[in-house]
């Protein structure tokens, strides 16, 4: 076969293809997710190449909860569709990451540019010709697009978007045609890393903000620090445990920051979200008179319905891309830079002790007698004293969401959720992502817990799981429905109902053996007790998926104050 004349001149020519992956490789993804389609089938063949491991998912929804599971343990994931019909099951997913600031690198295999400018009538297309008009559709949930139509911008357009997604940390959407796939580009780029570091703040500029913050900070009587989930996302965990830690103020983090703070910390004090906040937050938080507030989603199921009662006079809010302290505004002032100076110069501060967080179950909550069926205020205290540290937890939006905000984590817990695009069924997709990027990275246990109604829209990909020899702890609340739902309106009508599965025979329909995996039914508290208790279950050898039954009625109080207020807001004329 003939060398086109530039392929000629380049010193290391590589294919278009090849050269995506290794960009992916470089910046830590191992695991790439998605459904194979002829127009991606050939840049498949690329991914063991780039030393990565194809997952194959078993739809594309499922491939992109997965990525996103994925993504908030490594960093960063990818996920391969092809044109229309592939990447359009993929946009729920995707949508959840642009909203809840998930870097996803989508790859959307597509027909050749040949076929695209000659408006052939082609399978998976509207039959009109228009070959845009899916990117269109993701332009909205992407940080950024780059479409590989033309040789000479490929690798530079590869870069940029990688760097977009890593910097924003949001999807990206990136199309290869199948006639791109095999085009030769400079390789010799591969050999100098894409820059992923932000540039400083202009040092004026922050250090002005920094001694304004300061000055507030000095002056208050009662401070305090409260962590959302954009601190985790924009990745300033570590600046923001600087603080926590020298200076000892009361600190707490709202249901999306759930992991991203020392939960041992003698200075942590629990969950705050409003009404639904953990006994003696509320009043503690709300008396306060300065709030250092680091990466706060102020969402209705964030803050349990809008019931918030903190002043904007009382605030500070630290972002990835501003500042505001009370209602003056900082554009371009990026958190890092400004915590780490404040950390710097801070001194002394005036300190009045918070509540402490604690698994303490109630009283009332402990009896175990035989049948004594298993109750969220007793399930939930309970868990976080069998949690390991470094486990990751995953909660569904519902009922398990809810509930893990009552269990004080171990050191090093990440929880992962999606709390403010709220897809039920998320959570199993997320699992085998988490579960995934685990396994790539040691051996940290990855803890599922899922109601009956969203495991059944994503059900399928327990199989991928076992395929791919991951390990999770399953458990599924069976409480008969859509437990959320119903506290909002319906609790009996049987649009909340659902099909009552075999959930255990599942396992070996998903293919698997007692040698890969193991099943529990547990319909009591004693029951519950002893499989806690129980060693080799904790010790995760295999996937085990625990049925655990609970009465219909039963919900976090969190949960029914949300639902509560999201039924007047709703109601609302």
């Amino acid at each position: 076969m003939a060398t086109d004349i530039r392929t000629a001149e380049l010193k290391e020519p590589v294919d278009v293809a090849e050269y995506l992956f290794q960009r992916l490789h470089q910046v830590g993804i191992r695991g790439v997710h998605g459904v194979p389609g002829d127009y991606n089938l050939v840049a498949l063949d690329y991914i063991s190449k780039a030393g990565l491991n194809w997952v194959g998912n078993v739809n594309e929804l499922n491939a992109g909860y997965a990525a996103d599971g994925y993504a908030r343990i490594k960093g960063i994931s990818a996920v391969v569709t092809t044109f229309g019909v592939g990447e359009l099951s993929l946009v729920n997913a995707i949508a959840g990451a642009y909203s809840e600031f998930v870097p996803i690198v989508h790859i959307v295999g597509t027909p050749s540019t040949l076929s695209q400018k000659d408006g052939m009538l082609l399978h998976h297309t509207l039959g009109n010709g228009n070959f845009e008009v899916f990117s269109d559709m993701s332009k909205n949930i992407s940080c950024a697009m780059a479409k590989l139509n033309d040789l000479h911008e490929a690798a530079t357009l590869i870069d940029y978007a990688i760097r977009e997604c890593w910097m924003q940390s949001r999807p990206v959407y990136i199309t290869l045609p199948t006639d791109m796939v095999q085009k030769k580009v400079d390789g010799e780029r591969l050999k100098k890393p894409i820059d992923l570091h932000h540039p400083p703040n202009q040092a004026e500029k922050e250090d002005y903000v920094v001694d304004v913050v300061l000055k507030y900070l000095h002056a208050a009587k009662n401070p305090i620090i409260l962590v959302d989930a954009c601190a985790q996302r924009h990745r300033v965990l570590e600046e923001a445990h600087e603080l926590i830690e020298k200076s000892n103020l009361p600190t707490f983090v709202a249901p999306m920051g759930k992991g991203a703070v020392d939960e041992t910390l003698p200075n942590f004090g629990g969950v705050y979200a409003g009404d639904g906040s953990n006994e003696g937050v509320r009043e503690r938080v709300e008396s306060s008179d300065l709030i250092l507030s680091i990466g706060a989603i102020k969402s209705d199921f964030n803050t349990a319905g809008f019931t918030y009662r903190i002043s904007q006079l009382s605030t500070i809010d630290f972002h990835s891309d501003y500042v505001r302290v009370k209602y003056s505004e900082y554009p371009g002032v990026r958190m890092q830079g400004v915590l780490k100076k404040v950390v710097a110069k801070m001194g002394k501060l005036s300190i009045q002790p918070g509540p402490t967080a604690s698994n303490e179950i109630a009283n009332e909550d402990k009896k175990m007698s035989n049948n004594e069926s298993i109750s969220h205020d007793w399930l939930w205290p309970r868990v976080g004293q069998w949690l390991q540290p470094d486990d990751i937890v995953i909660t569904e939006t519902g009922t398990a969401n809810f509930g893990i905000w009552e269990t004080k984590f171990p050191k090093g817990v990440s929880a992962l959720s999606q709390v403010l695009w709220g897809s039920i069924g998320y959570s199993v997709g997320a699992c085998q992502g988490a579960a995934l990027a685990a396994k790539e990275m040691g051996s940290r246990r990855t803890v599922l817990f899922v109601g009956d109604g969203s495991f059944q829209l994503t059900a399928q990909e327990v199989s991928t799981m076992i395929r791919q020899g991951l390990k999770p702890i399953i458990f599924l609340i069976n409480n008969e429905g859509y437990t959320i739902e119903r506290y909002i309106h319906g609790f009996e009508a049987a649009y909340n109902n659902i099909a009552q599965w075999k959930y255990t025979d599942l396992i070996p329909t998903f293919g698997g053996t007692p040698e890969n995996s193991k099943t529990y039914q547990v319909k009591t508290k004693q029951e519950a007790e002893d499989l806690f208790n129980d060693k080799e279950f904790a010790a995760a050898g295999k996937l085990q998926f625990v049925e655990l039954f609970m009465p219909k009625e039963d919900a976090p109080k969190a949960l029914k104050l949300t639902a509560e207020a999201s039924a007047k807001n709703n109601a609302k004329q």
